[in-house]
């Protein structure tokens, strides 16, 4: 039997903006700047689904290793197994520590 669904499948809460925040998008975010070794977590911005990554990944920390164009990569940990995934830096947000 075929699973049925595509990848944004059960993500209602995932993909919903607070009431405070909705409406236009922060042009700060959407301009914002990295460095390599950055370290970054993904947040997904509903608003924009450009460069979003698949939600499978939703709230991990990551660190910036590389850039494309606008858009950044990011290496994290899947189990035991690096990947490195390409995101739009809107949905990034760096990590204060």
């Amino acid at each position: 039997m075929n699973r049925i669904g595509g990848y944004r499948r059960k993500t209602r809460s995932k993909l919903r903006k607070k009431v405070r925040t909705k409406g236009k998008m922060a042009i700060r975010s959407y301009l914002q700047a990295f460095k390599d070794g950055d370290k970054v977590y993904l947040v997904a911005e509903p608003s924009m689904q450009d460069g979003l990554y698949h939600l499978r990944f939703h709230a991990r920390a990551g660190t910036i290793v590389g850039k494309q164009g606008s858009n950044y990569y990011v290496s994290i940990m899947d189990g035991d197994k690096r990947k490195k995934i390409l995101v739009h830096p809107v949905h990034l947000k760096k990590n204060l520590k």
